[in-house]
């Protein structure tokens, strides 16, 4: 079956902050066979590639975006593989949601993920940004990952064979860009009420604290070096400032929300204000954790 592509996609319609005009095409990739199709087109496609999974950490641009994205969906798993120990190796596609992920490990007992509980994205975007919550980042828990890319196709790699650092992976002595296609954790064993006691637990907290039902990003910004990019932009009274139809949150001065009908254009000028005022009252330079296309 040929490889199921789909012009001028929006990324408003596909990414959680519903910001972003349109690719010139999207290439949804549902099974290992489809990824010769997509070598053949990477290979003929002159623009750049982006692999999107559920758009939880991207802003992207008002205007036409000279991209293909790759998407990918139906994924196998989870499964559990093996015992190692006293953990539990399970196993799951990239394309897998997160929600789903933490809800399955829930039901089978498996416990390790609670932190992560409310992150919206899939499996592969979490590893490829290292996401993290409460205490938790994936890359604590992987054991293997399984990556694909044109010239080296299909390989499994130890966790040796990758680094993790704050919001960032990257293979090891591997050329050029992969895509992330499977992944193993390690988990632990626990009763299912408590596990979902825990996530409810986690949940609860970052209903008070994080603007969890809102149109957003995620964080915007990453934390300094024993700081809270939160704390410094709430100082420097970002906190609810609203620039047309985007805002940071009045609940998390580092989100930013679409309150409906936003914009790009004023989602970066109020990033670029946030920036500014750190750095002028704390010296402080903030990096962006949101993707900007």
């Amino acid at each position: 079956m040929p490889l199921e592509l789909t012009a001028n996609p929006l990324l408003s319609e596909r990414t959680t902050l519903r910001l972003g005009g349109p690719a010139v095409v999207e290439a949804v990739v549902r099974e290992t066979a489809d990824l010769d199709e997509l070598s053949a087109f990477l290979t003929r496609e002159t623009l750049p590639p982006f692999v999107l999974g559920a758009g939880s950490n991207l802003l992207a641009g008002d205007g036409p975006l000279e991209l293909a994205l790759v998407h990918i969906a139906d994924c196998p798993g989870p499964e559990r593989v093996e015992r190692d120990g006293e953990a539990i190796i399970i196993r799951c596609g990239a394309g897998l949601r997160l929600p789903g992920l933490l809800g399955w490990a829930q039901k089978a007992g498996f416990s390790g993920l609670e932190g992560m509980t409310g992150i919206p994205g899939t499996v592969g975007g979490a590893v490829a940004m290292n996401a993290g919550s409460y205490g938790v980042e994936i890359g604590d828990l992987v054991t293997r990952i399984r990556v694909w890319s044109p010239a080296g196709g299909l390989v499994w790699l130890d966790r040796s064979q990758c680094a993790f650092d704050y919001r960032h992976f990257s293979p090891v002595k591997m050329p050029g860009k992969c895509l992330v296609w499977e992944v193993e954790l390690a988990l632990g064993e626990s009763d299912p009420k408590s596990v979902r006691r825990a996530m409810h637990g986690v949940y609860e907290k970052k209903k008070k604290t994080q603007p969890v039902t809102a149109w957003t990003a995620g964080c915007v910004f990453k934390n300094p070096p024993e700081e809270s990019a939160g704390r410094l932009l709430d100082k420097a009274g970002m906190k609810g400032v609203r620039l047309g139809h985007m805002a940071f949150s009045d609940i998390h001065a580092n989100f930013l929300v679409n309150l409906g009908g936003g914009n790009a254009a004023d989602a970066l000028e109020l990033m670029d204000m946030g920036r500014a005022r750190v750095f002028e009252q704390f010296g402080i330079t903030l990096e962006p954790e949101v993707i900007v296309l």
